[in-house]
């Protein structure tokens, strides 16, 4: 509502208002299931990785796997032992390194209790380790062919058969998709039972699967393992911006924020984990603590605003900042590693990853420059109003009303610092 300078909410309780919304949705939310022709005709079991259907039982069923990222790893080697055949759908391998996970010793354990500053340097270090690595990721891709060999070595080591590891050689530089652990998985594809289809699921006539280069295999389930709506997040069809326009609609080219958090045309709408905020290579607990930062200090200075505020991230300071971030992923991995992953939007754009150290994100989270915003008043009229917390009764007359821009009369635009 930009007289008001509220947000109207529209939910399952009813209808509420709120000065400050943050969108803590997450892009891995919602589920990807492929448009394969065919699928509607499927007589068995179908169920994405995400929505796991847990009453349906796959002891002794012929099961499809489709797709062979992060879900499939670990989905692989827990259903092999229970089926009776596993057929692995495989549109490109992933780069699969051991996973070095150990128990820790009592002697560390001693150590950490007995002096408690170990912990945090145990962490530090591991950070560290983080931060320099990230440098091959988005400076030096030529670098990583050592652990291209570390990585196929960990194959060889698990798949004796040369025409099973030709199938599961990449042909892209590792870290153009996100790189995987694990240690079962390589077995598992070893074992009797399983099959892989070194294709992607073309269509589906029956109870048969037939891949791209024209194998079929017979089942009764199917799991897709097809990731999520990262770069197309259904919620920005949900949210309406100043002009009537979607968040959607204003991304159609491409999602773009500023510093990960805000849109031009959204005033104080924030996004936990928006466009290039993702990590492939540390923890993305700290990006988000990062935003958090930022979140916390963005109402702090709607708070020294007083009165009915809001801010707009200016369209300037939107491209200004992804023209940055867009002209260093030009020399990363991600962008020059060969391959098409999930990081990259319908336009071939990485709309995902941030390609630099959490540091540096960290630091350019750390405060709001109201240089980059907009401040948008309320006349006095709506500014006195107190906003709803709880849902209620008064929902707009009409869903145009609720959907449309409002109009711009009595909302005063006053420069950051004036």
């Amino acid at each position: 509502d930009q007289e008001k300078l509220r947000w109207g909410i529209e939910t399952s309780r009813g209808f509420l208002t709120a000065d400050v919304v943050v969108s803590a949705t997450g892009p891995l939310s919602d589920p990807n299931i492929p448009d394969i022709p065919g699928i509607d005709s499927f007589p068995g079991k179908v169920f994405h990785s995400a929505r796991w259907d847990h009453d349906y039982d796959l002891r002794g069923k012929r099961v499809a796997m489709i797709g062979t990222g992060a879900s499939a790893i670990q989905i692989v080697p827990a259903i092999q032992p229970d089926v009776s055949r596993l057929t692995l759908f495989q549109r490109t391998p992933p780069w699969v390194m051991p996973r070095v996970d150990r128990a820790i010793t009592g002697a560390e354990r001693w150590l950490h209790r007995q002096l408690p500053f170990t912990t945090q340097a145990r962490r530090g270090l591991l950070w560290g380790i983080r931060e320099l690595q990230v440098q091959a990721f988005t400076k030096r891709p030529d670098e990583l062919g050592l652990v291209e060999r570390l990585a196929g070595r960990n194959m060889a080591r698990a798949v004796r058969d040369p025409a099973l590891r030709a199938k599961l050689t990449p042909d892209y530089r590792i870290g153009c998709k996100r790189i995987l652990l694990s240690n079962t998985y390589y077995p598992a594809l070893t074992r009797a039972n399983v099959d892989v289809v070194a294709s992607g699921l073309a269509k589906i006539d029956g109870s048969t699967l037939v891949a791209a280069d024209g194998s079929t295999a017979e089942v009764d389930a199917i799991i897709f393992g097809t990731g999520f709506h990262v770069t197309d997040m259904p919620i920005a069809d949900r949210v309406v911006g100043t002009e009537g326009r979607t968040l959607a609609e204003v991304w159609r080219g491409g999602m773009k924020s500023l510093r990960g958090a805000t849109a031009a045309g959204f005033p104080n709408w924030m996004t936990i984990i928006g466009p290039n905020t993702g990590l492939g290579n540390s923890s993305m607990i700290l990006m988000i603590e990062s935003q958090l930062n930022y979140m916390a200090d963005y109402v702090r200075q709607l708070d020294v605003l007083g009165g009915r505020a809001a801010l707009d991230a200016r369209p300037a300071a939107v491209e200004g900042w992804n023209d940055k971030v867009q002209k260093r992923m030009l020399r990363t991995v991600w962008n020059t590693g060969g391959c098409t992953s999930w990081y990259l939007d319908a336009n071939g754009r990485n709309t995902t990853i941030w390609p630099g150290t959490t540091t540096e994100f960290r630091s350019a989270t750390r405060r709001v420059d109201l240089g980059e915003y907009e401040v948008l008043r309320a006349p006095k009229s709506s500014a006195t109003e107190p906003s709803a917390t709880e849902p209620s009764t008064a929902e707009p007359s009409t869903p145009e009303a609720r959907t449309k821009n409002p109009g711009t009369k009595g909302t005063k635009k006053v420069e950051a610092g004036a």
